[in-house]
């Protein structure tokens, strides 16, 4: 059999903290594994290596219709995982339409339609909102993604303008808790959640700021499997991302199932079962 390809991209708009702790695992517990980016020119052969495990092709918000190709491609020459029919369905935020429909607490969100020219005031009003985020439906990291309280400061206008010029957006209410419980990213590798992190607010160019691993509450485990419950694919890993709502009660912010950091340096047990589960690859 071939090695495995571990999936990047050749420009990385930060780094991949997971990276090298994963590729030296694998590589310890016997794994032939390569590091691969998406966007190599001219293309590997994908159908050379046993699987493809995209892990962090975090430049693909500039290339969506192409990395969308890729992944259909890839999976005609190789298992992909996740499987292309999740990547195509998880890089537009507007699965958590998808996730509503079936029961599962999101955190509510306004839809805006790239060059849309109702002013980001209207959409806070219409809402009952007096502080937002806003950021690109396609989005990774903090692009693009800023918190606004007064939207017609000089400041907001032109964010909101160059936001909605640029992409297709969204609004959501700013959560309070995010600032002192935080949001919580649960972390689910192979059927089994493994850990979770307190991640600081990210806003515009912020660094990631996250805790070491910190329990699991019973009330976001349950939250987290029922938006994984409304996933029918093959998963190899996933991230929950969850915010306490004004009653403290947990919402879906993101599920992240393309390229989430799976934050791996944290939690001992979950690199090995993600290695444990890449090596029956």
């Amino acid at each position: 059999m071939g090695p495995i390809a571990v999936v990047t991209c050749r420009s990385m708009p930060e780094p991949d903290h997971d990276e090298d702790v994963l590729l030296d695992a694998l590589r310890d517990a016997g794994v032939a594994v390569e590091l691969v980016a998406w966007d190599t020119e001219p293309a590997p052969d994908w159908g050379s290596y046993r699987a493809a495990v995209i892990r962090s092709t975090w430049n693909y918000i500039d290339h969506l219709d192409r990395f969308l190709d890729w992944a259909l491609a890839t999976e005609r020459m190789t298992r992909l995982l996740n499987p292309a029919s999740v990547v195509v369905w998880n890089t537009h935020k507007g699965y958590l339409r998808d996730l509503v429909e079936v029961g599962v607490p999101v955190v509510p969100t306004a839809w805006v339609a790239r060059g849309s020219r109702v002013p980001l005031a209207t959409i806070m009003d219409d809402n009952v909102w007096s502080d937002v985020v806003a950021k690109p439906v396609v989005g990774a990291g903090s692009y693009l993604t800023e918190r606004v309280s007064d939207p017609e400061s000089p400041d907001a206008v032109a964010f909101w303008q160059r936001l909605v010029t640029e992409r297709e957006a969204m609004v959501q209410p700013f959560l309070s808790s995010v600032m002192d419980y935080g949001e919580r990213s649960l972390v689910w590798i192979d059927g089994e959640f493994t850990h979770a992190v307190r991640k600081a607010p990210r806003m515009g160019d912020d660094e990631e700021s996250v805790s070491d691993a910190v329990p699991i509450a019973p009330e976001e485990r349950d939250v987290a499997e029922q938006a994984l419950a409304a996933v029918p694919h093959e998963l190899l890993y996933a991230r929950v991302d969850l915010i306490r709502d004004d009653r403290g009660e947990p919402r879906v912010a993101e599920l992240e199932l393309v390229e989430p950091s799976l934050f791996l340096t944290r939690d001992p047990m979950a690199l090995r079962r993600l290695v444990t589960a890449m090596a029956a690859l």
